[in-house]
């Protein structure tokens, strides 16, 4: 997103931004295609197909674009099997539960504060 965001119009293609990550292009198609379905950006297909941002990154905030890209939870506990001769591995997750959630929640403020904006207008410092 922020690549989209530095790129002029026309320029941004999954090839290129792919080379700019390091990644495949068919993986910047299928986050492209979950961040078009969201609305927050624009492509165009064919040879001289390109994508940009669907609205101003002021108006895009981060928590949008994690939530788009179906991101995982920031924070998880392990899926081992317990141990039932433990008592601890086998309350673990029901007490990380409460623990896990509330920080997750607060991730997701956080993220819900930032626009895409702020990460551009850092990049360029």
């Amino acid at each position: 997103m922020a690549g989209l965001g530095f790129a002029a119009p026309g320029e941004a293609t999954s090839t290129r931004l792919a080379g700019s990550v390091n990644t495949s292009p068919s993986f910047v198609r299928r986050t492209l295609a979950k961040l078009s379905k969201a609305n927050l950006v624009e492509t165009t297909m064919g040879k001289n197909g390109s994508c940009s941002l669907a609205r101003d990154p002021r108006k895009i905030s981060l928590l949008d674009i994690y939530r788009a890209v179906d991101a995982p939870k920031a924070f998880a506990i392990h899926e081992y099997p317990e141990q039932k001769a433990c008592p601890v591995s086998c309350k673990i997750r029901s007490a990380m539960d409460n623990v896990l959630n509330k920080t997750q929640g607060s991730f997701e403020k956080s993220l819900a504060g930032m626009t895409l904006a702020d990460v551009i207008g850092d990049l360029k410092k």
